[in-house]
């Protein structure tokens, strides 16, 4: 590990981002309500511009502007569809199964670390085995309960 000198200035890096990090929507969100066209409060149908003067925009001739989808297609039938449950399992357990892996290739690293050293510690690395295989064994537990209930769903 490099010796940065003191924590305060080891820090202060993460500091500087942190700040810069909350500046820059900060300032798109002033920068969007100061430039941002107005509605006239006598004509609540005309945005005027107070940066480009003369620029004026009448939102009465959109007749579109007032349907479901302003993207040009007329909506057909209800918006209320039956969805079969049955997919947010299969969403789920993907889910599932995509963090496990996520986990599993940490844990690959984690051992791949501690036993490429000529002194490394075998005793930590067998111990983060043993945890994400309690891991492995949760999850399994739990996919193994959702496809027990085959269909038999109940919210």
């Amino acid at each position: 590990m490099v010796d940065t000198g003191s924590v305060p200035s080891a820090y202060l890096s993460i500091a500087f981002l942190t700040i810069v990090g909350i500046l820059m929507p900060l300032t798109n969100f002033i920068m969007s309500w100061a430039l941002r066209p107005r509605t006239d409060p006598s004509r609540p149908h005309i945005t005027r511009s107070y940066l480009l003067e003369g620029y004026e925009r009448d939102h009465s001739l959109y007749p579109r502007r007032l349907s479901t989808f302003e993207c040009g297609s007329e909506p057909i039938g209800d918006a209320m569809i039956q969805f079969h449950f049955q997919y947010y399992w299969y969403a789920i357990v993907f889910l599932v199964f995509d963090v496990g892996f996520m986990f599993l290739v940490l844990g690959g690293m984690i051992v791949s670390e501690e036993t490429s050293s000529v002194g490394g510690d075998i005793a930590s690395a067998e111990a983060s085995l043993a945890i994400i295989g309690l891991f492995f064994a949760i999850m399994s537990l739990g996919v193994w309960y959702v496809f027990r209930k085959r269909g038999r769903i109940y919210i």
